[in-house]
Parts: C-alpha cells; structure tokens; sequence
C-alpha cells in the first residue's frame, strides 16, 4: 500500500503542479475566497480520483496480458509525449497559453454570473471547472492505470493528497509562483516519471 501512495502522490504531484487545473484554482482564488475555491477544487479533484479509481478497478477484470501492455504503452506512450513537449518549450518560466486558457475557461463560465457570489456558487464554480479541466487528462488516465495494479486505498490516498497539495499551493500562492514555475523542468521530471513507470509495468510483465 505504501508503494501505491508514494507512486500516485509523486504521479500527480508532480504532472499537476503548474497545469491548467493549477491556474485556475490560483485565479480563482485571487477573485473569491481562497478557503472557498480550494473547497471547491479539492472536492472536484476528490471526486475524479474515486471516480478513476472505480474505473480501473474494471478495467482489472480485463485478462492481465492486456492491462499489462495497456499499462506499458500507457506510461511510455506519455512519458515520450512529455519528453518531446519539454524539448519544444522555451527555457523560460511559465506556460503563458495554459495560463489564458485557464483565464478564458473562467471568463466563460462568469460571463452570466452576478459580480457578487454567495459562498454556494463559488465552491460550484470551483468545483465545475476543476472537475471540466481535469477530465481525459493524463493523470486521470494514470489514475486508472494505477489503480489496476496497486491497492485501491493507497492509490486514492496518495493521488487526492497529491492534488490537494497542488491545488493549496495554487490558492496559497499561486500568483508568486506563475512567475517562477519552470512548465519545461516541470513537464521533463513527469516524463521521466511516466517512463519510469512504464519500465516498472514491463520489467513485472516479463
């Protein structure tokens, strides 16, 4: 068990610590009640982790062969994909278009809202454009994934920890950190996570 907290905590720490989710809660949280928006992002990140987990608990009943050449493909497939996103990224700080996308995503969503929210409709907000952003991300891909090999509780404690600490961080201090957040130092550690990961399914495979 402890094997599977240390995995899906490292996992999605490090994948989710600058990603859109990221900038979102840190916008949000420059606008609303900071306690409000982390309400609302970790209950969202909470309920996609679970909702992840079931799914790979699924996926298990699949004949072991395949969910072992799943895994593998999964995580080297992504890993690879990091890899060569982070050899295309400038060496500068922060990703500018995933911080306008996470922008753009809350200018939508608040376009018909009254400028005065109540407690109720921020944590919804929150909550709705987390759980929107986060779905069919690779995390939530590699949450299923994990899910099929290590035990149920480790993984969902250690991947809801993992998210809980991002999401924190981007409440806390997210403006201080959109500055200093290295996207291409952050995107290569994930690959080399995701490929070692990978290594890990194949070397049990054979």
């Amino acid at each position: 068990m402890l094997a599977a907290f240390i995995a899906s905590f490292l996992l999605i720490a490090v994948s989710e610590l600058g990603d859109k989710t990221f900038f979102i809660a840190a916008i949000l949280a420059m606008r609303h009640s900071r306690r409000l928006v982390f309400a609302g992002a970790v209950s969202a990140l909470a309920a996609m982790t679970i909702l992840s987990v079931l799914v790979g608990q699924v996926a298990a009943l699949l004949p072991k062969t395949y969910i072992q050449y799943a895994e593998i493909a999964l995580f080297l497939g992504f890993g690879l994909k990091l890899l060569y996103e982070a050899s295309k990224m400038p060496v500068s700080s922060c990703d500018t278009e995933i911080i306008q996308e996470a922008k753009t995503a809350i200018e939508k969503a608040e376009f018909n809202l009254p400028k005065t929210q109540n407690a109720g409709a921020i944590i919804a907000e929150a909550f709705t454009l987390t759980f929107l952003s986060e779905w069919g991300d690779r995390t939530q891909i590699a949450t299923i994934a994990l899910a099929t090999r290590y035990p149920v509780v480790g993984v969902t404690i250690g991947a809801i920890l993992g998210h809980a600490l991002c999401a924190a961080l981007a409440v806390v201090c997210g403006r201080m950190l959109a500055g200093r957040i290295s996207e291409r130092k952050l995107t290569i550690a994930g690959g080399i996570l995701f490929i070692m990961f990978g290594i890990m399914a194949a070397v049990e495979a054979a």
